[in-house]
């Protein structure tokens, strides 16, 4: 009788994957052969990844839109619902226009943004040094600076930009331990914890960003369903006109605000309405 066939080395990855909990096992164990040097790499990816490590800090990169980034351990990881975020500032954003990547991260939202629109001149910025590094990988490094918020941007971008993409934190302080470990135990609590009522460094961005943003240029962030309104109310108090964009199958949320063309219209109209 002939011995039984040995498993194949995608089957026992799979079976490990999913006594892990890895929902998608199939995929990760395909994408954990192909960043595997060796096989005493792949092992060494694989145990990483079991205990908990999220996959793109175990292979390096991430997808989004279209574009592998390079996400370093301890960097926050892309969400696929940005990419929302990322659509509405494409539309939005015309060729060769100024636009700053603000709370970049490993700068995917930047990145592409880049690829969809001819000629942007892109800047971003990033308080955590680990974020700064990646990004400087992911973008033009000469146009990546560390600092908080707007800080350490050039300050002949003021009044200048046309597309403002902040990707704030917005978690509530007291939530972070409701996050999945992934995200609570691997990734800068600086790019989750958004403070109390999770608007905190929101509401720093919206009284600034007059100030940075060109007549008819935009300020696009992600905020949580039960944010909304309040997030709305924070840059309309800075002068800037809003509107909120929705996509249920990704569950994101974008509010999109506007710094008006003109002085006239700079103060925001009482009730004006919200647009979803």
């Amino acid at each position: 009788m002939s011995a039984s066939p040995s498993p194949s080395p995608v089957s026992s990855l799979v079976s490990r994957l999913r006594a892990a909990g890895c929902v998608f096992a199939e995929e990760e164990a395909e994408l954990l052969l192909a960043a595997a040097g060796s096989p005493t790499e792949l092992a060494s990816m694989l145990e990483r990844r079991v205990h908990g490590l999220p996959l793109e800090h175990v292979v390096g990169w991430a997808g989004f839109r279209g574009l592998r980034i390079a996400v370093d351990p301890g960097v926050f990881v892309p969400r696929r619902r940005t990419e929302f975020l990322v659509e509405q500032a494409v539309a939005l954003t015309p060729p060769g226009a100024v636009a700053v990547d603000l709370c970049c991260g490993s700068g995917a939202l930047g990145a592409a943004l880049a690829a969809a629109v001819e000629g942007v001149e892109l800047y971003a910025a990033d308080l955590d040094p680990a974020a700064v590094r990646c990004a400087r990988r992911n973008l033009p490094a000469e146009r990546v600076y560390e600092g908080d918020l707007f800080a350490p941007l050039p300050t002949e971008l003021r009044g200048r930009v046309q597309l403002l993409l902040a990707n704030v934190p917005y978690v509530p302080t007291g939530e972070i331990g409701l996050l999945p470990s992934e995200a609570r135990e691997y990734e800068a609590r600086v790019a989750l914890d958004g403070g109390a009522d999770g608007l905190d460094v929101l509401r720093r961005v919206a009284a600034a960003a007059p100030g940075w943003l060109a007549p008819g240029g935009h300020l696009l962030f992600e905020t949580g369903e039960r944010q909304t309104e309040h997030a709305v109310a924070a840059v309309r108090r800075s002068g800037l006109a809003a509107r909120v964009a929705t996509c249920e199958e990704r569950y994101a949320t974008v509010v999109i605000a506007t710094r008006p063309a003109t002085a006239v219209d700079a103060a925001p109209r009482a009730g004006e309405a919200t647009s979803r």
